[in-house]
């Protein structure tokens, strides 16, 4: 999950530091440093990420399942 590489973004001093803001945004999306962040937030009980979980699953095989029909209809 951890990266052990620290997220660096080498930029000039002409750069604007707006855009410099949002390419470390962009970084930190693509290190899953948000990600992590947000799972972090707080705790949940075993049974409840199984739950969520399984109905995720569901929610996939379900798009799955309404795609191939509508595909089908042609």
């Amino acid at each position: 999950m951890a990266q052990l590489t620290p997220i660096k973004l080498r930029i000039d001093e002409r750069f604007p530091v707006d855009k410099a803001l949002r390419k470390f945004k962009r970084l930190c999306e693509s290190y899953g440093v948000v990600k992590e962040y947000k799972r972090r937030q707080e705790h949940k009980k075993p049974s409840l990420k199984t739950r969520e979980k399984e109905e995720a699953a569901l929610k996939r095989r379900r798009k799955a399942i309404m795609k191939v029909s509508k595909s089908s209809r042609i």
